[in-house]
Formats: C-alpha cells, structure tokens, sequence
C-alpha cells in the first residue's frame, strides 16, 4: 500500500460515502497530504497510530508556515476525521479521533452586499463579458446566489433537466441534505436567456452552466468575473461570490423573516449557523442609524 492508496480511499469515503462538496474534499485531501508526507505515512495502521501530540506539533508547523487560526482550525478538523476513518479502516471497532482542541477562531461577521449593487454587479458581468452568453450564464449564476440563496457549488451543480426553472427548486446542498428554495422571476428568465444563448449543447442529464469549451463551468471563473465586477464597480473585496448569499439571508431578515424559515432556506444544519444574520442586521441598522440619524455622531 502506499500514500496515494490511502488518498484515493480517503477520496471516495468523502465524495461518495459522506456527500461532502467538492471545496470539501479538495481541502480534506491536501491536508491529508501534507500530513501523510510529511511523517511518511503508506499504511492505515501507521495512520491509525496518530496521536494528539502528533497533530499538535504538525498543526505548529503549518502556523510556522503562516496559516491563520481559522485555516489551522479548518486543517486540524479534517485530520482528526482521516484519523478516526484510518482506525475504522484498521479494524477499530469505536474508531474515534484524537482527543485535542483547534485554535481559537473569532467569528467574523458575513459583509453582504446591498440590493443594488447585487443587481448592478449581475448586469455589469452581463455587460462585459468576452461573449453575450457567457456573460448571460455569470448573470444566471450570480442570480441564483443572490435570488436564491445559494452556495455557488448548488448553482453549479444544476442540471440542464432543471431549466427551464419553476418557481421553487429542489436543491442539494452539504451533507446530501435537500431543501426547496423559492425562485425570482428575474432568476428565471435570466436561466432562460442563459440556456437559448448557450452554444453547447445541453443534454438532460449534465451540467447547465457550461464553460467556455463546452466542459462544466468552474467556481474559478465565476469568481474571477466577480472579481472584475466588484474592482469596476469600485466595491471591496468582500464582495465574493458568496457574499452575495449573505445578502440573500440578511435581506430576508431585515424584511421580517423568522430564524427558522431562514434556515430551512439556508440549508444550514443548526440554528446556530443562522443566528450570525442577526448581528449582521444589527450592525446593519446602527450604520443606518449613524449615517441618517442627525445627533448620532454627538
């Protein structure tokens, strides 16, 4: 057996056994990686024998590399789960993880962007692509994040058999979990427009939005496009691809939306992960309030 035998099953455990998105497992397999070779590692009984001490002092030298808190915490999380898979794998009846703690994160608060500059940053993409239909697909797709609250991996991960699109969508987000998401007239004749304009073809049971060359587009050229946008429209670099679900949730609360249907519509796993809207709202309204009250600087 060797590292890449280990990588390929640690691959297929995260892609097809638990669902993970492809961001997921392309960052659980370079921490793998990097761990495996640096103490070379070719079997699931050496991996198996990880201990907490051992992940300690590697996660010490990935911060003597330079990675932020945040990214170690993310690093050390996907470890401890490879070590827990390699016990299972060895024959550990109660495979568990080593038994340590991450870093310390602070818990930055979402930067959504306004409704419209949403609005201004998909037309500015429409209007400035090399070809109309490309820019007519990174205006569907920023749409659907936007319109719809959706992590860009969803709105990639559209069939062509979705369009033409209806009012709701079912959607497949982490972990295989489905919820059904509302979508905006807008959102629907910008998919409409995107298809016609298509010069691939679009069979049923592949992708919707196609690259350049015909292949599946890539998260990357969203985000460059996005990127170019934001740079012309002289926003921050906040302004990402998934900043504009961000504003699809604030949004939704600052109009009176419950926490609970939120979530639903977020897809997320736990309230907790919704409740952060609420102080995003908060910071919101006291800008507000600063700008346009005329005491609030005295």
């Amino acid at each position: 057996m060797s590292a890449s035998d280990l990588l390929a099953a640690w691959d297929a455990h995260l892609t097809q056994s638990l669902r993970r998105s492809p961001h997921t497992v392309r960052a659980y397999l370079s921490a793998a990686r990097r761990l495996l070779h640096a103490r070379g590692i070719a079997s699931w009984d050496a991996l198996a024998a990880i201990e907490a001490h051992d992940l300690r002092a590697h996660i010490a030298v990935r911060r003597a590399d330079g990675i932020a808190n945040a990214s170690a915490a993310r690093e050390l999380s996907a470890l401890k789960a490879l070590v827990a898979f390699a016990r299972g794998k060895s024959g550990d009846p109660n495979p568990s993880s080593p038994r340590l703690r991450g870093p310390r994160i602070k818990k930055g608060l979402p930067r959504p962007v306004t409704p419209d500059e949403a609005v201004n940053l998909a037309d500015l993409i429409d209007g400035t692509a090399g070809e109309d239909w490309i820019g007519a697909r990174d205006r569907a797709v920023l749409l659907l994040m936007y319109g719809s609250g959706l992590r860009i991996a969803e709105a990639l991960s559209l069939n062509a058999s979705d369009a033409p699109l209806s009012e709701t969508l079912m959607v497949t987000g982490k972990g295989g979990k489905q919820r059904l998401v509302p979508i905006l007239p807008i959102t629907r004749e910008a998919v409409a427009e995107y298809a016609k304009a298509c010069p691939w073809p679009l069979p049923t049971n592949e992708p919707l939005f196609r690259g350049a060359k015909g292949g599946p587009l890539s998260q990357g050229m969203v985000q460059k496009a996005m990127a170019k946008a934001r740079r012309a429209l002289g926003l921050p670099d906040t302004a990402t691809p998934h900043a504009l679900r961000h504003s699809f949730a604030t949004h939704l609360l600052s109009a009176g939306a419950d926490l609970r249907s939120l979530q639903e519509l977020l897809g997320h796993a736990s309230l907790g992960s919704t409740q952060i809207y609420t102080k995003v709202d908060a910071a919101s309204m006291l800008e507000n309030y600063r700008k346009a009250h005329p005491r609030a600087g005295k």
